[in-house]
């Protein structure tokens, strides 16, 4: 740091004493950002749960001595995590923007064809690998309440941030929606031999326009600070590299939606009713958690110490004395055990004393059962079916069984498929309006010119191992016969194939059809059928052949 700098920071410091200059302490002080603190509290202790990140175990040995380990731990915030986002979304999914017209007439293939939207959030969304950093990121919002994603341009194309729960600050909200929102993000930077914290804040606010209606407005705001528990000092914004050219202040017109998409976990938050931002998956259930992990550690801890130990006399475990050899040299007395064996303790006391096996045996039963007690409520909990977490033994299901034996999984899993629906198609809509504002791209040229609100998104959950495929084909073919589905649908969803190979399918079918007349038909079961013409001639009966044998 040059001597300039270092005077700036000393008249910045002097300037936040005496209310000149912005500072901060915690993000929440800002008077913009609504929402209590302790709700910054629970998902930084809900996000210790998800690392299985313990304090180590402290006991008193058998002499008496204060000892500590470290907790042997199950980490089920991650596994319950983990679970419901493989069950929620996979690389399976897939999102169509429709023309919302179109949709409205049913002619949904026209409008994935002509839609020049479609194609700009499929290249978007394949170029973020979206479909494979989803999932990992639901489950982290599963386990912390919530999480969004923001679009932004650099170098000129379209690119997804990943807000984590505690990054995001909602400003003004109701339970159910956040329409304005801070974002915070972390460096530090290293100079000489201490820290530096910088914090960036991204406020997303609506403010009313001169026009009338309301314009979006992003205002960035930098903060550095020499303690990592403090926001610190506000600094210009080129203090940091990775900045120089950000702009304090933009301004967008014709947006009618936030520019960011948040996900909130499905459910009251019953820890803080008025709060916007949802509960993670532990947050009901951090004393079952604690209980598992408690039991776990008692029976690790009693398989370590459990292991076999015999007591045998001190004698037996003594190296021995010198002892002559033949040669007249002296040599140690030859160990009566293997120096690999650790099974025996030296006992004193008793000179009669014989060899005693000591092993108790370990309570595995009493520890299995009280896990699985402990399981099973983790499980009512979390809205996780029963035996999530333990094996039945009953071998391969069909997918009816599964979707009967996961029942709660699966009423669970409606519950989140609701708030990612809500998700995506919002992040559809912030993408198209990024698109849209030429302003943002070096040409001054937006990537897309179409109107929003004439947009209909469509997000097409696998439903995988949820769906009983022969249940489906029987119902679907039903719809069919019924005159309910085109059969271009029918193809599609039980065959795995596009519209357009769906179409050829049929139409080949129709041509095949009309080549089967009533009459070629007629004939082809009066003599064993299908041939050609010539093949008909040949297998003609032979009159002559027919009168010899008569």
């Amino acid at each position: 740091m040059s001597l300039i700098d270092s005077i700036k920071n000393l008249f910045r410091k002097g300037g936040a004493k005496v209310g000149v200059i912005k500072t901060l302490t915690n993000i929440t002080d800002d008077g913009r950002i609504s929402i209590s603190p302790d709700e910054y509290t629970r998902i930084a202790e809900a996000k210790r749960y998800y690392r299985n990140d313990f304090p180590k175990v402290e006991y008193r040995n058998s002499y008496g001595h204060e000892c500590e380990r470290r907790l042997s731990s199950l980490n089920i915030t991650k596994m319950a995590a983990r679970r419901l986002a493989s069950v929620i979304f996979n690389e399976q999914c897939s999102v169509a923007v429709n023309n919302k017209e179109s949709v409205a007439n049913g002619d949904d293939a026209t409008a994935i064809k002509d839609n020049k939207a479609h194609e700009l959030i499929d290249e978007v969304l394949a170029d973020n690998d979206f479909y494979t950093t989803y999932e990992e990121q639901l489950e982290q919002g599963i386990a912390l309440g919530g999480f969004a994603i923001r679009p932004y341009v650099e170098n000129d194309k379209i690119k997804l941030s990943w807000i984590k729960a505690d990054q995001f600050y909602p400003l003004q909200s109701n339970v159910t929606e956040i329409n304005e929102a801070a974002i915070a993000d972390k460096t530090t930077v290293q100079d000489g031999n201490k820290n530096l914290y910088y914090t960036l804040l991204e406020f997303h606010q609506w403010i009313p326009a001169k026009e009338g209606g309301y314009n979006y407005q992003i205002t960035n705001e930098l903060y550095e600070s020499e303690d990592k528990g403090q926001i610190g000092v506000n600094v210009p914004l080129d203090k940091l590299p990775k900045y120089k050219g950000l702009q304090p202040i933009s301004v967008l017109s014709g947006l009618e939606t936030p520019l960011f998409a948040y996900f909130k976990t499905p459910g009251a938050n019953n820890i803080s009713p008025e709060s916007p931002l949802g509960l993670g998956i532990i947050d009901n259930a951090k004393h079952t958690v604690d209980a598992v992990n408690m039991t776990h550690d008692q029976f690790v801890h009693e398989v370590e110490i459990g292991k076999r130990r015999i007591a045998v006399p001190s004698e037996m475990l003594r190296p021995g004395g010198p002892m002559a050899s033949g040669n007249g040299q002296q040599e140690m007395h030859p160990p009566m055990f293997d120096k690999s064996t650790d099974i025996y303790e030296a006992m004193y006391g008793d000179p009669q004393m014989k060899i005693t096996d000591l092993t108790q045996p370990i309570r595995n039963a009493q520890y299995q059962s009280t896990m699985s007690f402990f399981m099973r409520e983790f499980e009512n909990e979390t809205g996780l079916s029963q035996g999530t977490f333990t094996a039945d033994g009953e071998g391969v299901k069909t997918a009816t069984e599964v979707v009967s034996n996961n029942s709660m999984t699966y009423q669970t899993r409606s519950s989140y498929l609701t708030q990612v629906d809500k998700q995506i198609k919002a992040l559809v809509r912030a993408i198209l309006y990024t698109a849209s504002n030429g302003a943002l791209f070096s040409n001054g040229i937006p990537l897309w010119n179409g109107d929003v609100d004439s947009t209909e998104t469509i997000v097409d959950f696998n439903d995988g191992v949820f769906v009983d495929q022969e249940a489906q084909f029987n119902k679907d073919m039903q719809a069919v016969d019924d005159g309910m589905m085109p059969r271009v649908q029918f193809l599609v969803r039980n065959y795995g194939i596009n519209e357009t190979t769906a179409e050829d399918w049929i139409q080949k079918s129709q041509e095949e059809s009309a080549d089967r007349t009533p009459a070629a038909l007629q004939e082809g079961a009066l003599f064993g059928g299908g041939g050609t013409d010539d093949e008909e001639d040949n297998d003609e009966p032979d009159e002559s052949s027919g009168q010899q044998d008569s």
